[in-house]
């Protein structure tokens, strides 16, 4: 198990760094101390202890976290408590997998922008590349999660192996 202060030092240093990129600073310190800590599951009130904070404060940032596909939750049997965890098999192409939906969801939004406006104005032109866009992604991210579960087993070890010797 891991030094307490360095878990705390880890997980502020890494919510940091998400909140740079876009989520916001409570759903990013669950984020990062749900990847951080060893536990497997977490209830609210263990993100709550685990992050100094008050339950209430975990409360929106869990929602936010399983709407956007980060975290799963779970119903405990026999109570009406939750648990929230994220896919240890495949953390990140489990991830990468939801934003499928996504990318369609998009897609067919975009394309029905792109239709009502037809061809010729500015407006249309930027609908289109971003329908385009959207569909490259799409497109490419089966090939990205494909090379990715060939390569994260060898790439994880290296990265151990760095850390060890």
């Amino acid at each position: 198990m891991a030094n307490p202060d360095a878990v705390r030092q880890a997980v502020e240093r890494f919510a940091a760094a998400l909140e740079t990129v876009g989520l916001q600073r409570m759903p990013a310190r669950v984020f990062a101390f749900i990847l951080i800590d060893d536990a497997e599951t977490y209830s609210a009130k263990d993100l709550a202890e685990g992050l100094g904070v008050s339950a209430a404060s975990i409360s929106g940032a869990v929602r936010q976290l399983v709407e956007g596909r980060l975290i799963f939750r779970e119903s405990v049997p026999g109570t009406r408590a939750d648990q929230f965890r994220v896919n240890d098999d495949d953390l990140w192409g489990t991830i990468l997998r939801s934003r499928f939906q996504m990318l369609d969801q998009l897609i067919d939004t975009v394309d029905g922008a792109v239709r009502l406006l037809g061809v010729g104005t500015p407006g249309a032109r930027r609908m289109m590349e971003t329908q385009a866009w959207f569909e490259f992604n799409r497109d490419t991210l089966g090939q990205l999660l494909d090379d990715w579960g060939a390569q994260r087993d060898r790439r994880t070890e290296e990265i151990a192996g760095r850390l060890s010797g």
